[in-house]
């Protein structure tokens, strides 16, 4: 019998006191009140009653970080699974302030913004959810029982939702349903995954969060 549930969990806080989009550098760790929304959001499902069998986790430090309370709380290892790392972005290294003035005053990187449907200037979203969604199934089946966390990142998780719920893959990102060490549910129900729920574990941090994710 496979897993019963596959839950996506985004990683908490980063430390980035300089504003970075940071994307897939290296040296972006958890912030102590990252690491205080990743127990949070461990504890909640633990004291749900969980049958969690297995947690996996991103390359990525930040990922790692929020998966050890997971691996702590229920006597599991953290797996590492390269398809749930953050999407390719040119603009990695930049402050998050810069602008589309900005942009539009550097012509070498007008074909980077041609096309915001794909978008032109990373990973198609096609892409990253094909490469999501494989690893929820691979996850799915990777266990005889109990539930499988996944532990990624805010676009990632964005795409597997909208895959799901049968939306259109491009978005508005100030619209994302994904806050930091959110919870986000799935069952396989026949032959397609579902969404059953999403929890918000570190609601009450959020307002004392100065970094909200690189992308």
């Amino acid at each position: 019998m496979p897993a019963q549930q596959i839950h996506l969990v985004r990683h908490g806080e980063v430390h980035n006191p300089d504003h970075v989009l940071y994307g897939r550098l290296e040296g972006f760790g958890l912030s102590e009140l990252g690491h205080r929304m990743a127990a949070s959001s461990a504890a909640m499902l633990q004291a749900q009653g969980a049958p969690v069998a297995a947690v996996v986790a991103s390359p990525l430090q930040r990922t790692r970080e929020s998966a050890a309370p997971w691996a702590a709380a229920f006597g599991l290892d953290v797996q590492v699974d390269e398809r749930l790392i953050e999407p390719t972005n040119k603009y990695e290294g930049r402050r998050s302030d810069f602008t589309v003035a900005k942009q539009l005053a550097v012509p070498a990187e007008w074909p980077w913004i041609v096309n915001p449907l794909k978008p032109s200037w990373g990973e198609a979203y096609v892409s990253i959810a094909a490469r999501m969604l494989a690893a929820v199934d691979e996850a799915w089946s990777s266990v005889d029982s109990g539930d499988v966390v996944l532990v990624s990142h805010q676009l990632p998780i964005w795409m597997v939702h909208r895959s799901v719920t049968g939306a259109r893959l491009f978005h508005d990102p100030r619209r994302r349903r994904c806050s930091l060490s959110s919870i986000t549910t799935l069952e396989r129900h026949g032959g397609r995954f579902v969404e059953v729920g999403y929890q918000d574990p570190a609601a009450d941090l959020l307002e004392r969060a100065v970094d909200l994710g690189a992308v």
